[in-house]
């Protein structure tokens, strides 16, 4: 591509042709303010605190989405310019319930780092502000338009990373907010709860619902035994609340931490990703035996069921392909099953009186531990579910000095975990973990690398073929639901030849979670958060001594001792499920 010469407060920089004035300055050192650009999502040049000085110009442009040309000439300081960021965000503040001590983003607020930042008055403007409601009808969310500033970040990501398009702007000039079609309530929409809104907003407007004192009340009762257990993302996240680098692997603080704040039991839901693998590589292999007859049933390709919000989204856009769905409950969901019937009759106590909290990267596992067939025991899998920042607030909030604790390790027998449980957390973790066991079973010997790379990465949809034992199987990989709605338009039409598919709601995955620490606008353009936490996923599972799910010796014993054999009847009563056809909207 050519490149062109242009100077950035006299500053001679060289970019691409059609690079914006945004990423010029970026490359010249200059880090220009916005708050409605999000790259690769957003980018409309509606908040105005962008704006810039063009020689020449007849007024500020905003720098998301203005492109550079060949010699032109751009001011970011000037007074001028920073007088108009200024009067922008301070109209912005007039408009914005400013009870920042109290909320959920104080210190991670994007408008509040701008005001600090541009020297603002929040009291400079009043006056009457806009009509805001707060809507808590969901189990995972809560919106609060009275701190909402009309970026449409969260309507840009609903529509563009997941094709759900269920929140927008609604009314006109002042009466302009963010909402559902008619007014509906979320619960009443097709919301699927990934929580990519909550991360993509720069402000407090977007908030899981928080069950931090309901856990610390459980942990008080005498009467309870509580359980914990992280999925296998959340150690690669955690750190990112304490100040450590992005991805940084926090596994061994993160056990110390449960020990502290008084878990009776501290677990690992890796081990019932092992799990799911077990039980989803046998239904794999029946189906793959049975695959012409099952075609003609409209059961085949078997689809990964470990997302939750990918669950909802096919139920609802989907419905006749639910026969495609793995029966699995998901990973978290086993975990709770497994707690409340293995481990509860080996502690010789009643499941009422266990209480299973769960550590997720995700918002849609608070919705998820509320389906129907989710309590194998009689009483609810899971009882709470937090986000990975809900964690670290929890440490916080227990005076627990995360950064110098020392690294403990899980519980044992369901804190014993391997690698393929672990990359559960990345995009194709799922399918390679699944291939790691399939091929071993398949063609009797191990596969000749356990890294199965042609599924890794970031794309949002991945393609491979592997030859078991002179059969084929091709594989398909995505994440993020408009690629999911791509390949499941494939499979409805026909036109797909896939034997087993993978889907992950969430661009990247897990690591990439609605629950996972929030980033500003800046980080997210600037550095692939998911590549970094996935890598380092991918480090600590090729440096484990296990790393095929059927090699865990814990999953061994469960399955010699109780189920019998994966799939078995007993097997299928606690750790699978069904689903439900939903209506379209």
């Amino acid at each position: 591509m050519a490149l062109v010469n242009v100077k950035i407060n006299n500053i001679p920089v060289q970019v691409e042709e059609g690079s914006t004035i945004l990423e010029a300055a970026k490359a010249a050192g200059i880090k220009i303010p916005t708050l409605c650009y999000l790259k690769g999502v957003n980018a409309i040049g509606a908040c105005r605190v962008c704006v810039c000085e063009v020689k020449g110009a007849r007024s500020l442009v905003a720098a998301c989405v203005y492109p550079v040309n060949d010699g032109m000439e751009v001011f970011t300081n000037t007074e001028k310019v920073r007088q108009s960021r200024k009067t922008t965000v301070e109209l912005l503040l007039s408009n914005h319930n400013q009870e920042c001590t109290s909320c959920v983003r104080s210190g991670s607020c994007e408008l509040q780092t701008l005001a600090h930042e541009l020297g603002c008055d929040g009291s400079k403007f009043s006056g009457v502000k806009t009509p805001a409601d707060e809507d808590m009808s969901t189990p995972y969310l809560i919106r609060d338009n009275s701190k909402c500033v009309l970026c449409r970040r969260c309507s840009a990501v609903c529509k563009q990373y997941q094709s759900v398009a269920v929140i927008g702007p609604n009314g006109r000039g002042f009466d302009t907010h963010i909402g559902c079609a008619f007014e509906a309530k979320l619960m009443d929409t097709a919301c699927v709860g990934c929580g990519q809104c909550i991360v993509a907003c720069p402000t407090g407007a977007l908030r899981e619902k928080e069950e931090i004192d309901d856990v610390l009340a459980a942990i008080a009762d005498p009467t309870k035994r509580v359980i914990i257990g992280a999925a296998p993302s959340v150690r690669v996240g955690l750190g990112e609340e304490f100040g450590m680098e992005i991805g940084a692997n926090v596994e061994g603080k993160m056990a110390a931490a449960f020990r502290r704040i008084g878990f009776d039991d501290i677990f690992d839901v890796n081990f019932t990703a092992d799990l799911t693998i077990m039980e989803e590589g046998t239904e794999f292999l029946t189906r793959f035996k049975n695959k012409e007859q099952l075609k003609k049933e409209g059961k085949y390709p078997l689809i990964t069921s470990c997302s939750p919000a990918w669950i909802k989204f096919c139920e609802h856009n989907f419905p006749e392909q639910l026969g495609h769905l793995s029966s699995c409950k998901s990973p978290q969901q086993m975990f709770g099953a497994v707690c409340k019937t293995y481990y509860a009759e080996k502690l010789g106590m009643d499941p009422k009186d266990i209480v299973v909290v769960s550590v997720m990267p995700c918002t849609a596992k608070k919705f998820e531990k509320g389906r129907a067939d989710q309590s194998a025991a009689g009483v609810p899998d899971i009882d709470y579910a937090l986000t990975t920042r809900e964690l670290a607030k929890m440490i916080k909030r227990c005076g627990i000095l995360f950064n110098e604790l020392p690294d403990e390790k899980f519980d044992e027998p369901l804190g014993i975990f391997t690698g393929a449980g672990l990359i559960f957390g990345v995009t194709g973790g799922v399918m390679e973990a699944a291939l790691r066991t399939v091929y071993e079973i398949v063609v009797g010997k191990e596969a000749p690398s356990l890294d199965f790379v042609a599924v890794r990465g970031t794309d949002g949809i991945k393609e491979a073929e592997y030859d078991l034992n002179g059969t084929k199987v091709k594989v398909a990989v995505a994440s993020g639901l408009a690629n999911a709605r791509k390949l499941m338009d494939d499979v409805k039409a026909g036109k797909s030849d896939y034997d087993f598919i993978e889907i992950m709601s969430c661009p990247g995955g897990c690591v990439n979670g609605g629950g996972q620490p929030i980033k500003t606008a800046f980080e997210r353009n600037n550095y692939d958060i998911k590549a970094l936490r996935a890598a380092s996923i991918y480090n600590q599972d090729k440096g484990m001594e296990m790393r095929k799910s059927h090699m865990n010796p814990a999953v061994q014993e469960l399955y010699k001792t109780y189920f019998g054999e994966p799939n078995s009847h007993k097997a299928h009563e606690i750790l699978h499920t069904t689903y439900v056809k939903r209506n379209k909207f």
